[in-house]
C-alpha cells in the first residue's frame, strides 16, 4: 500500500511555518517524521493528526477565561514518552472536559526533567532502574522531595523485538542483533525504550558497537517500526501496538509498567484533579479499543503520592 508522504519543506509550506520550525517540531516529537536514507519524511496521517491537535486550542481559548475574565487558562502541559494511550486520554480529556490539553513527546527521562523544572504538568514516563528493575519510583524519589507529586499507572505495555512479517531474519534474542546481516534502528537516548535496550544489553554482556544501526535514533515508537515496514531495517525494539499498526511481526521481551506523574500547583490542581477523575473513570476505560500488547488492570490506580497532594485526592 502506497502511503503519502511529505518533505519538511512541503510541511513548511502547508502550515506557513519555516522549515526551521518544522524541524523544531520533530525534534520535540510533536510532529512525527521518518527517514529515507538522509532524507525526512512525513506521512499524511501526521499532518492531519497535527491539525487536529491545533485545531482545538483555537476552539477553547475564548470559553477559557479566568472569573476575572481578563485572561485564559494556560493549557496543560502533558511531556514523556510518546504512547498511543497518551494520546489518546489527551485528546478524549481535551474533548471532555473542554480543556486545553498540549502534549510535547521527547522521551521519559527529558520529559520527567522538565517536569521537575517545573516546564511541564504532567510527564508520562516508563523508566527502568538498573539497580532495583524497579520501573518510575526510583526516579520520582531521586527527584520530588518537597513538591506535590502524585504518580498514576497508566498502563502495562508489551516491549520487544519489532520484525518483518514471518520474521523472516529469525531474530529471537538479543544476541541476533549482533549478527552482522542485521541493521538495526534505534531510538534516542533518554527514552524508556532506550532505557530498557542498554539494561538488557548490559545484563546479556553485549557491547552496543557489536550492533549494527545502535547509532542510528528515532523519536518514537511508529517511526522507528516505519523503517522495518519499508525494508531499511531488519529490527527495532520497541512496543507491540506499533507493530500492530503497520501490520509487522512482534517478539515479546518485557513487560513495562507506564505511568502519568501529576505535579500540582496552585494554578492547576483544580484541571489536574479533574483529569485525574476523568482518567478513573468508567468513560474513559469505556473509550479504550484495540490495546493488543497492553494491559489497563490498574489504570487510574494511584502507585505514590507526596504528602502535599493527600489533601486533593
Amino acid at each position: 500500500m502506497d502511503v503519502k508522504a511529505y518533505t519538511p519543506d512541503d510541511v513548511a509550506q502547508i502550515f506557513q511555518i519555516s522549515k526551521h520550525t518544522v524541524y523544531e517540531l520533530i525534534k520535540r516529537g510533536e510532529l512525527q517524521a521518518f527517514k529515507i536514507g538522509n532524507k525526512m519524511r512525513i506521512e499524511h496521517t501526521e499532518i492531519e493528526r497535527f491539525k487536529e491537535n491545533m485545531k482545538a486550542p483555537a476552539k477553547k481559548q475564548p470559553a477559557e477565561q479566568t472569573s476575572t475574565g481578563s485572561q485564559t487558562n494556560p493549557p496543560i502541559r502533558l511531556s514523556g514518552s510518546h504512547d498511543f494511550l497518551v494520546e489518546h486520554f489527551a485528546k478524549q480529556a481535551g474533548k471532555k472536559l473542554d480543556m486545553q490539553i498540549q502534549p510535547s513527546f521527547i522521551g521519559s527521562l527529558e520529559g520527567l526533567m522538565m517536569l521537575y523544572r517545573g516546564q511541564c504538568d504532567i510527564a508520562a514516563i516508563h523508566l527502568l532502574d538498573p539497580a532495583s528493575q524497579e520501573y518510575n519510583l526510583p526516579f520520582i524519589h531521586q527527584l520530588f522531595v518537597y513538591e506535590s507529586i502524585l504518580v498514576v499507572r497508566l498502563a502495562e505495555r508489551e516491549q520487544g523485538f519489532i520484525v518483518a512479517k514471518g520474521n523472516p531474519k529469525s531474530i529471537l534474542d538479543f544476541s541476533d542483533l549482533t549478527r552482522k546481516e542485521i541493521q538495526f534502528i534505534n531510538r534516542q537516548k533518554g527514552s524508556g525504550t532506550r532505557f530498557l535496550l542498554d539494561s538488557k544489553l548490559s545484563s546479556c554482556g553485549i557491547a552496543p558497537s557489536k550492533i549494527n544501526g545502535y547509532g542510528n535514533e528515532e523519536w518514537n515508537h511508529l517511526s522507528a517500526a516505519s523503517y522495518i515496514s519499508r525494508g531499511i531495517a531488519n529490527v527495532t525494539f520497541g512496543i507491540q501496538s506499533a507493530a500492530s499498526h503497520l501490520g509487522l511481526d512482534f517478539v515479546p521481551v518485557a513487560k513495562e509498567q507506564f505511568d502519568l506523574v501529576f505535579r500540582f500547583t496552585d494554578e492547576n490542581k483544580q484541571r489536574l484533579t479533574d483529569l485525574l477523575q476523568y482518567l478513573q473513570s468508567a468513560s474513559f476505560k469505556n473509550s479504550l479499543q484495540d490495546l493488543e500488547g497492553y494491559s489497563i488492570h490498574d489504570l487510574g490506580t494511584i502507585i505514590y503520592q507526596t504528602t502535599q497532594t493527600e489533601e486533593l485526592v
